[in-house]
C-alpha cells in the first residue's frame, strides 16, 4: 500500500475489533460444546480473536482455513449486498464452536457440513455451534447465507476501507480490516487461503476480483457474472471487488518458466489516459523479477478507479487497485513490489508490516537507481533528514494508529538500504531473492527475516537491527 497523507492512505485503527464483553458473553453460553452420551465435555470454542498486537478480536482460533467460495449479487441502486459464503477450513483442535469475522450485514442461515448451525452475533463476531463436534484435524466446511447494505470501517484518519460505494457500483478494499464488511472469514493475514469468487452485477456494469477470470456470461434477466479463481494463498485483506463501468486490457508478462497473464482495469472515463502507463506493467514486473526472483502469481494487473470514495492504493493480490489520482509510476512500482513482499510473503501479525512497506518503499529507490540514475543512496539520506522518519522505530509502531506512518515506510526502507551497505552488494541482491523464495506463499516475521538475513551474511548483525530497526534515538550521521 502507498504511504497515506492524513486524507490519503494507511492509519488503521482497532475499528476491526468487535465487543469484546458481549463476544465474550456469547462464548461463555457457549462454552458447554458438545457432550458424549456419557456427559463428558469434548470440544471447546474457538478463540475469539488471535491476540494481534494491534488488533486483537480480529482472526478466530481452532482452525485454518484453506478455501473461500463467495457468491455475491450487487445492486447499485440500493446498495444491497447479497451473499453465500463457503468456507473449507481444517480445525486445529476439538471444536464445540467457533467464530467468523463480520461486520454488519445480516446473517439468513449457516451450516456445517450440510447440517444447520447455530448462530450468534456479538459484534463483529459471529459465532456458529454445528450440529456435532469437530475433531481435531478433520476438514469441515461452513456456508453463511447473509446480505444487507454493506458500511464501511472509518480510521482515524478520516480515511474508510471495506465496501466503498460509488456512483454505479463499489470498491471493496481490506486492510487491515475492512474485508469483513462484505463476507465471513479469519480476517487476519496469518490465515490465507485460496479463493473462487463468483460476481453478479446489472447489464452495463463490469464486475472484477483477484486472480484469472475464469468465466463471463450474461443471463436473460439482464444481469452478467463472471467468476475469478485465485489459487495461490491469499490474505483476506488483500481481497478485492471493482464494480462499474471499466474498460478492460490484456498483456502478458514473457520470462521463464513461461508467461503470466496481465488483465488491466479502468474507468471509462479514465481508461484512455491511464492505458500507457498500465501498459507498462508487465515490464515493470519483468524488471523486478530480475532483483525479487520469479513472479509469484499466475496472473497480474491492475485496477483504476476514477471515484473519489478510495483516497489511497492498495495491493490487492494479483490486481492492485488505484484512485486515477495515485496511479502514477512511483506507485505502480511500489504496489507491484507488494506482490512479493506483503502478499506473497505476508507478515505473521501486523507488527510486521515494516517488511511489507519497507520493501515495498526500497523498491521504489532500487526502481529509480537502475532505471532513472538516482542513488539508492540519495533517497537514503532524504529519508534520513526527515524528523518524521524518527517518530518510532519501524519494527514497534506504539499504536495500531501509527501503522501506517512515515517510519513504518521510509525507515524501514532505511533498514534495508544499511543493511545493504553492511553486508555488500552481492550478499544482499541473495537476501533480496531469497527471502520471498524461502517463504513463498507463507507467514513471516520479523524475527524470521532478521534472522534469515544474517544467515545469508554469515554474520551476527545486531548491532544494525539495534539502531536502524529497533532504536529509539536518531544517529549521528547516515
Amino acid at each position: 500500500m502507498t504511504q497515506r497523507n492524513r486524507t490519503d492512505r494507511h492509519h488503521r485503527t482497532g475499528a476491526a475489533a468487535g465487543g469484546l464483553a458481549a463476544a465474550l458473553t456469547a462464548l461463555a453460553l457457549l462454552a458447554g460444546g458438545c457432550t458424549e452420551a456419557t456427559g463428558g465435555v469434548l470440544g471447546t470454542p474457538g478463540a475469539a480473536g488471535l491476540r494481534d498486537p494491534y488488533f486483537p478480536k480480529l482472526g478466530n482460533g481452532g482452525y485454518d482455513v484453506s478455501h473461500y467460495a463467495l457468491t455475491l449479487a450487487y445492486d447499485p441502486g440500493t446498495g444491497r449486498l447479497d451473499g453465500t459464503a463457503e468456507i473449507t477450513a481444517r480445525a486445529t483442535q476439538d471444536l464445540s464452536a467457533f467464530n467468523l469475522d463480520l461486520a454488519g450485514l445480516t446473517v439468513d442461515r449457516a451450516s456445517v457440513d450440510d447440517a444447520p448451525a447455530a448462530v450468534n452475533r456479538a459484534g463483529n463476531e459471529l459465532t456458529l455451534r454445528p450440529r456435532e463436534e469437530i475433531r481435531e484435524g478433520a476438514e469441515f466446511r461452513t456456508t453463511v447465507t447473509y446480505g444487507g447494505v454493506p458500511e464501511p470501517i472509518t480510521d482515524a484518519d478520516g480515511s474508510q476501507e471495506g465496501w466503498l460505494r460509488t456512483d454505479d457500483g463499489a470498491v471493496a478494499v481490506g486492510e487491515p480490516a475492512g474485508s469483513m464488511t462484505w463476507f465471513p472469514g479469519n480476517h487476519h493475514p496469518s490465515d490465507k487461503a485460496a479463493y473462487e469468487l463468483r460476481l453478479t452485477v446489472p447489464a452495463g456494469l463490469e464486475g472484477l476480483s483477484n486472480g484469472v477470470r475464469t468465466a463471463r456470461r450474461s443471463a436473460a434477466d439482464g444481469r452478467v457474472t463472471t467468476e475469478w479463481h485465485t489459487v495461490e494463498p491469499m490474505a483476506s485483506y488483500l481481497a478485492t471487488v471493482a464494480i462499474g463501468r471499466y474498460e478492460t486490457a490484456t498483456g502478458a508478462v514473457d520470462g521463464a518458466p513461461g508467461s503470466v497473464p496481465v488483465l488491466t482495469a479502468a474507468e471509462r472515463p479514465i481508461a484512455d489516459a491511464t492505458a500507457p502507463l498500465r501498459d507498462e506493467i508487465p515490464e515493470i514486473i519483468a524488471r523486478q523479477a530480475r532483483r525479487f526472483g520469479p513472479y509469484p502469481f499466475s496472473t497480474a494487473g491492475a485496477i483504476v478507479t476514477d471515484n473519489e470514495a478510495l483516497g489511497y492504493a492498495l495491493e490487492t493480490q494479483t490486481r492492485p487497485v488505484f484512485p486515477a489520482s495515485a496511479f502514477d509510476r512511483t506507485t505502480l512500482v511500489h504496489e507491484l513490489a507488494h506482490q512479493w513482499f506483503g502478499n506473497s510473503v505476508s507478515p505473521a501479525s501486523w507488527r510486521d508490516l515494516w517488511l511489507n512497506e519497507g520493501f515495498a518503499t526500497y523498491a521504489e529507490w532500487l526502481y529509480t537507481e537502475e532505471y532513472e540514475h538516482v542513488p539508492a543512496r540519495t533517497h537514503f539520506e532524504r529519508a534520513f533528514a526527515q524528523e518524521a522518519n524518527w517518530a518510532f522505530p519501524p519494527a514497534a509502531p506504539p499504536t495500531a494508529e501509527n501503522l501506517f506512518d512515515p517510519p513504518v515506510y521510509q525507515r524501514g526502507a532505511m533498514v534495508l538500504h544499511k543493511l545493504r551497505e553492511t553486508v555488500g552488494d552481492r550478499t544482499f541482491d541473495a537476501i533480496l531473492r531469497g527471502w520471498p523464495a524461502k517463504y513463498r506463499h507463507a507467514n513471516a516475521s520479523t524475527d524470521d527475516f532478521t534472522t534469515y538475513a544474517e544467515s545469508v551474511a554469515g554474520r551476527d548483525l545486531d548491532e544494525l537491527w539495534d539502531v536502524w530497526l529497533y532504536g529509539d534515538g536518531k544517529p549521528a550521521k547516515p
